[in-house]
């Protein structure tokens, strides 16, 4: 974090933790999500300085070195919801250089870093951004069920590895989770709520895909069980059905797509 606080000088704000490490379910294989913020958008020499410094982490020989993800987020987009959805300058996990994504600018990230990031440096997220309404949160989480839902019932072959089949069930089981709730949890307590909350066929599924989350650089290299794949499929019809039903009873209009 110094290396960043000198890049930044006078246009550093704040740094967290975000992502698995503030709801609590994080280990050996997750990534490190981190949301820098900044007083206004990077300079061509910050930029730079960055992408050096970036390469530099990710060249040492430790494995959270080549698991950080996160983004550089200008305090203004940060602070309202309102203005999610744009480009922001962005590290994925396994890569060395920033690009340009929206990855990390979304409602569920903000009410996370908001109500349980992770202090690295600064002040209290609480004090940068505005508190988020239930229904603001549920719309986006119904709009990632709805949009990530069909892309994948389109092209399932994208998604038939043993990585994405795991990311998957164990995401819409949470977002699921999320949408009753109102609430951002982990993949483990999303993965719980399912399986009493869904019909007990589920279950083994969940169980198995749990059990299969370790070393996701070799499992996205490998083919999914065909059975487990074929019902990740059906869990996702279901999850859908559910959201539907849940913003059905709540009277919610259909959220913009993703």
């Amino acid at each position: 974090m110094s290396s960043v606080r000198q890049i930044l000088r006078d246009n550093f704000v704040a740094s967290y933790l975000q992502g698995s490490f503030a709801v609590g379910d994080f280990d050996e294989h997750s990534d490190c999500d981190f949301a820098v913020v900044i007083n206004r958008e990077l300079s061509g020499a910050q930029l730079h300085d960055l992408q050096v410094m970036h390469q530099r982490i990710y060249d040492l020989d430790m494995p959270w070195a080549k698991a950080l993800e996160g983004s550089y987020f200008p305090k203004t987009i940060l602070c309202d919801y309102g203005l999610s959805g744009s480009d922001l300058w962005y590290l994925d996990n396994g890569h060395s250089e920033l690009e340009r994504s929206n990855h990390c600018n979304k409602v569920v990230v903000k009410w996370i870093l908001r109500e349980k990031g992770v202090i690295v440096s600064g002040p209290k997220p609480s004090r940068l951004i505005e508190p988020i309404p239930v229904e603001v949160l549920r719309r986006e989480m119904l709009a990632v069920i709805r949009g990530w839902g069909q892309r994948i019932l389109a092209d399932p072959e994208r998604f038939n590895n043993r990585f994405y089949q795991s990311f998957i069930v164990l995401s819409y089981c949470r977002m699921l989770h999320d949408v009753h709730t109102g609430v951002v949890g982990s993949k483990r307590s999303g993965a719980e709520w399912a399986k009493n909350n869904l019909d007990q066929s589920w279950a083994g599924l969940i169980d198995r895909t749990w059990a299969g989350r370790p070393n996701p650089a070799v499992s996205i290299r490998q083919p999914a069980d065909e059975a487990d794949f074929n019902s990740t499929l059906e869990l996702v019809k279901e999850v859908m059905r559910s959201a539907n039903d849940f913003a059905a009873t709540r009277k919610m209009s259909e959220p913009p797509g993703l």
